[in-house]
């Protein structure tokens, strides 16, 4: 289990973690009220925006109209790399069939010492090779650290839930996990005591 009690609030996000996270309004609204900065890389953005895609549907429109609306009022960062950055050898070499998006944010994580959040395996793993393993996070760790500090309520559960699976997005499951982890920890450390 990871370690909720302590959460980089600056990331850079990949792909799937920015789906994840916009996909609540009061998950991501949260965030920012605790603190938490975002970033992403131009190829991310060109992923999420742009990239050609067999189908799209009413939940990709949705998503992607969120994260223009988020652009917009430059809530995440946006950051181009140079083509020295994408040619690291090192990171190149470890590839391990991640997506371009996946691997220019783990890129700008190292260059500019940020912390990355990914939901994606493969990645985190890469990631961990790289960064600091505190330096490599996850959607549900930001959840569950939201909890143990006391930003969320219990009610916010449900309500995040409910909003990420309207979106079809997969982390139920980790969700439920970290918040039973949070509340344990909080329960060990003093509950009801915000921690930053």
């Amino acid at each position: 289990m990871v370690d909720l009690t302590y959460f980089n609030k600056a990331n850079v996000l990949d792909t799937c973690s920015i789906w994840n996270i916009i996909s609540s309004n009061c998950l991501f609204s949260v965030a920012q009220q605790a603190g938490c900065s975002f970033y992403m890389t131009s190829y991310v953005l060109y992923e999420c925006l742009y990239k050609p895609r067999k189908e799209v549907d009413s939940i990709d429109l949705e998503l992607q109209n969120r994260l223009r609306k988020v652009l917009e009022r430059n809530i995440i960062t946006r950051y181009s790399l140079d083509l020295e950055d994408l040619q690291d050898v090192e990171i190149l070499e470890r590839r391990k069939k991640l997506g371009k998006g996946e691997l220019s944010s783990i890129v700008f994580a190292k260059k500019f010492r940020q912390s990355i959040i990914t939901d994606d395996q493969k990645a985190r793993k890469l990631a961990r090779t790289i960064l600091d393993a505190s330096c490599v996070q996850t959607t549900p760790q930001l959840f569950g650290w939201l909890f143990f500090i006391n930003f969320l309520a219990d009610a916010d559960k449900d309500t995040i839930i409910q909003e990420h699976n309207s979106f079809k997005q997969p982390l139920e499951k980790y969700f439920l996990i970290t918040y039973e982890e949070a509340l344990r920890l909080r329960l060990i450390s003093g509950a009801g005591k915000v921690k930053q």
